[in-house]
C-alpha cells in the first residue's frame, strides 16, 4: 500500500536554506545536496557573513559550520538569537569531535535544532532538512527496467 504524501508539506522550492562553512568543497557539496533537495541555496564563508546574510535574506534555515574564523559557530549562534532572526532554526555541522556534554550544550540553544558531525552524509542532510522544514522530499526517479527486479532477465 503507498503512502500519500502528506498535503500539509510544503515544496522545498519555497525555502530558502543559507549554507555557511570556511571550506569551499564541503561548501560545494552541501549546496549540491540543498539543491538536490529542491531548496533554494545562500552561502557564506564565515561567521560575520552568516549574521548579515541571516539579517539580510531571512533564510528559512541555515546549516553553519562549528569551526569558522574569526567568528565561531558558537557566536553566531548567539548572536542570531535575538531580533528577527531568533526564529531561524539552525543546522550545526562539525568536523571537530565533541564530547557528548558539549553538543548537548549546544542543542540546548533556542535556535539549534540539529547537529551533525562531518564528514556529512548526504542522505541524512536531505531527510534532517525536510524533517525541520516539514517540505515533501523530491520524487525518486526510478526505471524499472534496471536491477534484479527489472524485466531484462
Amino acid at each position: 500500500m503507498e503512502q500519500e504524501p502528506a498535503a500539509d508539506l510544503a515544496d522545498p522550492k519555497d525555502k530558502l536554506v543559507l549554507i555557511v562553512d570556511d571550506d569551499e568543497s564541503i561548501l560545494d557539496l552541501m549546496e549540491h545536496v540543498v539543491k538536490k533537495e529542491g531548496f533554494r541555496v545562500e552561502r557564506g564563508c564565515d561567521g560575520q557573513e552568516a549574521v548579515q546574510k541571516a539579517q539580510q535574506l531571512s533564510p528559512d534555515l541555515i546549516i553553519l559550520d562549528f569551526m569558522l574564523p574569526g567568528m565561531g559557530g558558537y557566536e553566531v549562534v548567539k548572536e542570531l538569537q535575538g531580533g528577527d532572526t531568533s526564529r531561524i532554526p539552525i543546522l550545526v555541522v562539525t568536523g571537530r569531535h565533541l564530547d557528548r556534554q558539549s553538543i548537548e550544550m549546544v542543542k540546548h540553544e533556542g535556535n539549534v535544532r540539529e547537529f551533525m558531525e562531518k564528514p556529512i552524509k548526504p542522505v541524512l542532510l536531505g531527510a534532517a532538512l525536510h524533517k525541520l522544514l516539514q517540505t515533501r522530499p523530491p520524487e525518486i526517479k526510478r526505471t524499472p527496467d534496471r536491477g534484479p527486479f527489472g524485466n531484462r532477465w
